[in-house]
């Protein structure tokens, strides 16, 4: 319970520091970030739900206002801008990662957090990053989902460096790859 409690808030606090990162913003008023690589990284080596857990915890301090998020952003304003579905995305992203690198127990476990990431980081990301940018900008869904593609090449990156990270913790630390328990 408490090696869970701690690898948990590990995570949430890696997602928050990855926020540090400069965003490079784009027109559609939708940074690119590097948090979403602590998403996928979340979900892969913690699993599905405590990679949903930690993704919650940072959604929990940015609602109450600490900015942790990509430009130093945090508070209730950021639920009510562009970004909503990709924030609130990010849960579904972990829990979708972690199921996918869980139940792809077959395939080298690089091969199954890079596949988990493309699915729960890209897909299933994009799917509520574009949900959100119709409700807020009022966009159909095409246009919307245009505005999102600029954001691919940078994910791909992301979901292949989470599946050579989570590989290279299952080498040295097969212990705290917790999606795959021995």
């Amino acid at each position: 319970m408490e090696r869970n409690f701690t690898l948990v808030v590990l995570f949430a606090a890696l997602i928050a520091v990855l926020g540090l990162v400069p965003p490079i913003p784009l027109a559609s008023g939708v940074p690119v970030s590097a948090q979403s690589l602590g998403v996928m990284l979340a979900g892969a080596v913690l699993g599905p739900l405590r990679g949903a857990l930690a993704v919650l915890v940072v959604e929990i301090i940015v609602a109450l206002g600490l900015p942790v998020l990509a430009g130093g952003r945090g508070g209730l304003g950021v639920f009510a801008g562009p970004t909503v579905g990709f924030l609130l995305g990010w849960l579904p992203a972990a829990f979708v990662t972690g199921l996918v690198v869980e139940k792809l127990r077959g395939l080298h476990v690089g091969l199954a957090a890079a596949l988990g990431a493309a699915l729960g980081g890209i897909v299933v990301l994009y799917a509520c990053g574009t949900l959100g940018l119709m409700a807020v900008l009022g966009k159909g869904p095409l246009e919307a989902l245009m505005l999102s593609l600029p954001f691919v090449p940078g994910d791909l990156i992301k979901a292949a460096l989470a599946g050579w990270l989570t590989a290279t913790i299952a080498r040295y630390r097969p212990g705290a790859l917790l999606s795959r328990p021995r």
